[in-house]
């Protein structure tokens, strides 16, 4: 991204009444690409290719793409698990993008992450109180009325049982594991929570109870969440705000119901209408028409010039080869990166 490109594009203005816990500001992660006997670089993976967005304090805002458009990368770089290429990571007005790993610590209690294998996340040699009560020994804190009580609590407070305290995670199903990775996370009290993909390795069946935990913790914490995820369903379901990702870049962000009711770029069209519709009779009279997009997602390796979206595109003209759109507003609360965007109102 250039210069020009950079300054050109707004930032999105936080909710009325809300303080941007979260801002986001040309962010990019290019994995360098080495060859030969030297290790020369050769090329780079433009996964996360400069975005901006924010996070207001106390909503969620749900991130969606195809697997490989960069958001878990995107979820990795704003937790400061990745160190970011270029751009600016604020969080309540602190600038943490370059922060070494001591000055990041005292942050890590207000930030913290939920990983998306739970049976990966958690170290199979330790038991549930040593998971879940790890974060208070490596930030030197000590809980009122001990460790083991305010493990337990935890515990508790997710839907587990306070005796499982001294079980391995081997004795656990999926959905238990994930609730044990959410206490953990939830230890030190953080203000804001990145979910990457919290419920896609379970269960139909137990992925509801999950996200329904989630939104509870958030009505009785107060959490600010940026949650990662495929399923459309689910961002529906848990976010105030949505944003759109295609190829390292953010195509569009509005607000959850205006989005669903009628997107404004065609990718976003395209992913609305392959959400499956289950009353045969509503699929066929009112349903949004099935959109197949032809050709392959381009490598991040060598993106297309222009709207990286272009090349499967039904609307794409010369000057989305030549010329890259800005993410702007066209309505309040409602930003497109797109030459031509819908106008049309959609259908739910």
């Amino acid at each position: 991204m250039t210069d020009t490109q950079t300054t050109g594009t707004p930032s999105p203005a936080p909710a009325p009444g809300r303080e941007p816990l979260l801002k986001v500001t040309g962010l990019t992660r290019h994995f360098p690409i080495r060859s030969g006997l030297l290790r020369r670089q050769t090329g780079a993976v433009r996964a996360v290719d400069g975005i901006d967005f924010t996070v207001n304090a106390g909503e969620t805002l749900g991130v969606v793409g195809e697997s490989g458009c960069g958001k878990s990368t995107m979820g990795r770089l704003v937790t400061r698990l990745d160190e970011p290429t270029g751009g600016a990571i604020e969080f309540e007005g602190t600038d943490i993008t370059h922060l070494s790993v001591g000055a990041m610590r005292p942050l890590r209690r207000d930030i913290q992450m939920i990983f998306q294998d739970p049976y990966s996340s958690l170290n199979p040699r330790h038991t549930v109180g040593t998971i879940v009560g790890a974060p208070f020994k490596l930030q030197n804190a000590v809980p009122a009325g001990g460790l083991k009580k305010a493990v337990q609590e935890l515990l508790e407070l997710c839907g587990l049982s306070p005796e499982h305290y001294n079980r391995y995670p081997h004795e656990f199903s999926g959905g238990q594991r994930q609730r044990i990775g959410i206490a953990r996370a939830l230890a030190l009290k953080p203000k804001m929570i990145v979910a990457d993909e919290p419920v896609s390795a379970l269960d139909v069946s137990i992925q509801a109870q999950v996200v329904n935990l989630l939104d509870d913790l958030q009505q009785e914490l107060g959490l600010t969440y940026l949650i990662i995820a495929h399923d459309l369903s689910v961002v529906r379901h848990v976010s105030d705000r949505v944003a759109v990702m295609y190829l390292g870049k953010i195509v569009e962000i509005a607000d959850r119901d205006a989005l669903y009711r009628s997107p404004m770029h065609p990718y976003t069209n395209a992913l609305m209408s392959a959400v499956p519709v289950p009353d045969p009779r509503r699929r066929h009279s009112g349903g949004r028409e099935r959109i197949l997009l032809k050709g392959d997602v381009p490598s991040p390796i060598n993106p297309p010039s222009g709207c990286r979206f272009r090349t499967r595109c039904w609307k794409a003209q010369d000057v989305c080869a030549s010329q890259e759109p800005p993410l702007v507003a066209l309505e309040s609360g409602h930003q497109v990166a797109c030459h031509f965007p819908e106008r049309s109102e959609g259908n739910d």
